[in-house]
């Protein structure tokens, strides 16, 4: 049987541990940003700006929902998922609701890191787990191209997420699991054009995030990468676009094609979530869409998950 002092030097510990493993916690997971003097100054290329606007896809969420101007990027879609509903905020050149008042370190620590300019972590439903792998140069000039478009009033609601996924912090842990990659480098050993693709397709154009199933904690299975699966909510299912099947008999050219067109190899009109992105690629450069097409077709087959019974 325990003494009382026995008991006494027992709760010592256990708060000296629990005090440790919060001061831990509390370490490991600060949010990271990038310092200003890791931005040299340069003069920003608008064209390639806007490129980087198209090829991220930046209007098909940040435009005001239900008007065709995709430069109003005043925010207010909703996005459903399994850990709540999110609402994409306003990404206009306002300086009061939008981003016309951050730095251009802020903006770069934002898609690269997942940090905002109040120093919290932002939820992986924005997709800065693809955005970290584009360059510095590229975050720059498309902050400069958001800065020439118009501002937009108004600020949207915060998200509607149930504890414990509303706490932000316990975010730093899951940075640690998933957020390890860096900005995208060539390899000599591939061609110019694929090393292109592969850049345009898993750094701005972000396109495992959708064509990805995703683990529990709602991250990308890496081992299932572009396989497909379910849309995070719930409404239906993203395509594997692996040579397992869908993509398996159609050429670059096709490919291109119908990133540019929207138009299949067998004359069917893309539809749903997927026009969307169309009318962003459709902007791109055919150079570039011919860089994304040589990547897609090269990746392996894989046949990925199975369809859940209903």
């Amino acid at each position: 049987m325990l003494t009382a002092r026995a008991i006494q030097k027992l709760a010592m510990l256990a708060v000296a541990a629990a005090v440790l493993g919060l001061l831990a916690f509390w370490f490991l997971t600060i949010p990271s940003t990038v310092p200003t003097s890791a931005l040299p100054t340069r003069t920003a290329d608008l064209v390639n700006g806007r490129e980087m606007f198209f090829a991220g896809g930046c209007a098909s969420c940040h435009t005001v929902p239900n008007q065709p101007d995709v430069t109003k990027l005043g925010g207010g879609l909703a996005l459903g998922s399994p850990f709540g509903t999110f609402y994409v905020p306003n990404i206009s050149s306002n300086p009061k609701d939008g981003i016309g008042a951050w730095t251009e370190a802020q903006f770069v620590t934002a898609l690269s890191k997942g940090t905002s300019p109040e120093g919290y972590h932002y939820f992986p439903a924005f997709p800065y787990t693809s955005f970290q792998h584009m360059t510095f140069g590229d975050l720059r000039d498309l902050f400069a191209y958001l800065k020439t478009l118009p501002p937009v009033q108004g600020r949207v609601r915060d998200h509607d997420l149930p504890f414990p996924f509303n706490i932000r912090r316990t975010l730093g842990i899951w940075k640690l699991l998933f957020l390890g990659g860096k900005p995208f480098e060539p390899n000599a050993s591939n061609t110019a054009q694929w090393d292109r693709g592969a850049y345009l397709v898993n750094g701005p154009g972000h396109c495992a995030e959708c064509h990805s199933p995703r683990n529990a904690f709602g991250a990308i299975i890496t081992e299932l990468r572009f396989t497909g699966g379910s849309r995070p909510d719930g409404k239906g299912r993203v395509p594997n676009i692996t040579q397992f099947k869908l993509l398996k008999n159609w050429s670059e050219a096709d490919i291109a094609k119908m990133l540019k067109s929207g138009v299949t190899p067998h004359g069917d009109e893309i539809r749903g979530v997927m026009a969307d992105v169309v009318g962003n690629t459709s902007q791109l450069s055919a150079e570039d869409l011919m860089a994304m097409a040589t990547y897609i077709k090269s990746l392996p087959s894989v046949e990925g998950q199975a369809r859940p019974r209903k």
